[in-house]
C-alpha cells in the first residue's frame, strides 16, 4: 500500500532547509504538483503545528506533517522528504519528514500501518534516517510483499 504512494515523483532528499515550515513546504511539494493537494492544506499542516505544538513528532528525527482529512485534500496521498541536516521542530530534531494528505478517516490507515512497521524496526528505520532514496524505494517494496 505505501508503494502506491510513495514513488520516485513523491521522495526527495535534499542537506538542509531553513526552518521546519519549509521543510514542510518542500516536502508537500510533490503532492502540489500532482494536485494530490492544494496550497490550503500545506498552510493548514504549518497552522496545525502552531496551534498545538510538534505533535507530528512521532519518533526521534521523523515527522508526519498532516492537517484535518479531506480540507485542501483531492485524494489520498504521501510524499517524502529526507534532510542530510536536521532541523529543528519546536524543540524536536527531524530528518524525515512524511507528509500524509487524507480524504477521510480510513482511506490511509493501511499504508499509515506499514509506515508504523517501519519505524518500530531499529534496523529498517535507521535506513530511512539515513536518507538514501533508493534504499528506502526497497523498504517499501519488501514491504509489499
Amino acid at each position: 500500500m505505501l508503494k502506491q504512494y510513495l514513488s520516485e515523483d513523491t521522495m526527495q532528499h535534499k542537506t538542509s532547509v531553513d526552518n521546519w515550515e519549509e521543510a514542510i513546504t518542500v516536502a508537500a511539494r510533490p503532492l502540489l504538483n500532482k494536485g494530490v493537494i492544494d496550497e490550503s492544506y500545506v498552510e493548514a499542516m504549518i497552522d496545525s503545528v502552531e496551534k498545538n505544538g510538534p505533535y507530528i513528532v512521532l519518533k526521534d528525527y521523523f515527522a508526519l506533517p498532516h492537517a484535518q482529512a479531506g480540507a485542501g485534500v483531492n485524494e489520498v496521498g504521501m510524499s517524502l522528504l529526507t534532510l542530510e541536516e536536521s532541523v529543528d521542530l519546536k524543540g524536536n530534531e527531524v530528518k524525515v519528514f512524511l507528509v500524509l494528505a487524507a480524504v477521510d478517516a480510513s482511506a490511509h490507515l493501511d499504508a499509515l500501518s506499514e509506515v508504523s512497521q517501519l519505524l518500530m524496526d531499529d534496523e529498517k528505520y535507521e535506513v530511512v534516517l539515513q536518507g538514501d532514496l533508493e534504499k528506502i524505494r526497497q523498504l517499501i517494496e519488501e514491504g509489499n510483499e
